[in-house]
């Protein structure tokens, strides 16, 4: 038998062939995902919070409820010692978001909800990356979260700094160069197009879209779950004048 075809041991002179390797690999990794989704169809038995199971459209209400409350003063009084024991054994959050890492930009708060309700991934800009990716999917085919939120918001330094790279070629230390060419498609798509107000307002509403669009066509599982009805992407635009979230894609 050729070399190609098997691996030998010298420990245990057994072999193994690349083609049995992929089987058990793949075995190993659908064991792994049937662990989850067992894990996930018991979480959805015996739900941590079980006002949380909602449908995608349920779930964008109660986000937006929850702007509002925020943005007029009336959020809820919050007592995280009542949950803490039920989130120990699991967690299903009713939505996941894509947010901004600006300080001034907190989901938890704008959307007036506490630990255990949201499943929150923040890079500055609010793009899309494979880390972010994955754990997106990790909350639908795993934590079954109806809806995905990509937050943006007015004023963005990441957003801003890629306007300048393109008007001013200004260029950045270290890693945050990595930033401003992973939004410069955004800034290029703005720029190219009439749009109202400055480059920075139209450059931050075409990142959201581009990112929820992007979400939205994410194969295998993100694309699947919003083909099936099962799971919505939208985008959100924070004022940080006054803390309303205007939905824009």
């Amino acid at each position: 038998m050729c070399k190609f075809c098997t691996t030998s041991d010298p420990q245990n002179k057994t072999s193994t062939s690349p083609s049995r390797r992929s089987v058990l690999g793949t075995m190993g990794a659908l064991s792994l995902l049937g662990m989850s989704a067992v894990a996930g169809i018991a979480h959805a038995k015996t739900p941590p919070k079980p006002d949380n199971v909602l449908s995608p459209d349920q779930a964008l209400k109660r986000l937006m409820d929850g702007n509002e409350r925020y943005t007029s003063g009336q959020t809820q009084n919050r007592s995280f010692a009542k949950t803490r024991e039920a989130l120990v054994g699991g967690q299903n959050p009713y939505a996941s978001i894509l947010s901004c890492a600006d300080s001034r930009v907190s989901p938890e708060l704008c959307f007036d909800e506490e630990r255990g309700d949201l499943f929150v991934t923040r890079v500055a800009g609010n793009y899309v990356t494979n880390d972010i990716l994955a754990s997106l999917e990790y909350g639908v085919a795993v934590l079954n979260v109806p809806l995905i939120m990509v937050l943006g918001h007015t004023r963005c330094g990441a957003v801003s700094a890629t306007v300048s790279a393109l008007e001013k070629q200004a260029d950045f230390p270290g890693h945050i160069q990595n930033i401003v060419s992973a939004l410069m498609p955004a800034v290029r798509a703005a720029a190219a197009e009439p749009h109202k107000g400055t480059l920075l307002q139209a450059a931050t509403l075409q990142n959201i879209r581009q990112n929820v669009q992007r979400l939205q066509e994410a194969t295998p599982i993100l694309s699947k779950a919003v083909q099936a009805g099962k799971v919505k992407v939208v985008g959100g635009l924070y004022a940080l004048e006054t803390g309303r979230i205007e939905l824009v894609a």
